[in-house]
């Protein structure tokens, strides 16, 4: 290879070396609720994304340190992933979007083909 062309080479690659590559956003972690009730860590189980309630300050719904919502979800763009979440406790099925950002996510649960929607957000904890 003739020396000029190998440093165009080199030029050329260390310029690009330089170039900061679009991560795409990750859901695992740990989450605060943004009413503060509750706190849960998402992390991969088998194929899936499991979010496991570390700590529930308001018991009163029904939920649960230890609870898991099980979701089958695929990456639909760099920071959104839809699929479903399973709810073993209450034996449902929800349509879910998940939206991730710089340290929050939002999660978007209907049932009933999409008619009863809840959206949350959520803050991740260090």
């Amino acid at each position: 290879m003739p020396t000029c062309l190998r440093r165009t080479s080199v030029v050329l690659y260390l310029a690009f070396a330089q170039i900061p590559v679009a991560q795409a956003a990750d859901m695992d972690g740990v989450w605060m609720r943004d009413d503060g009730n509750a706190r849960v860590r998402i992390a991969p189980c088998g194929a899936k994304m499991c979010a496991t309630n570390l700590w529930i300050r308001d018991t009163s719904k029904g939920e649960s340190p230890g609870d898991q919502l099980i979701m089958s979800v695929k990456r639909s763009s760099d920071t959104e992933f839809s699929g479903t979440a399973y709810d073993p406790k209450r034996g449902m099925t929800y349509s879910l979007d998940v939206t991730v950002g710089n340290q929050a996510l939002k999660t978007r649960g209907c049932v009933l083909a999409r008619l009863l929607c809840k959206t949350i957000r959520w803050t991740e904890v260090n």
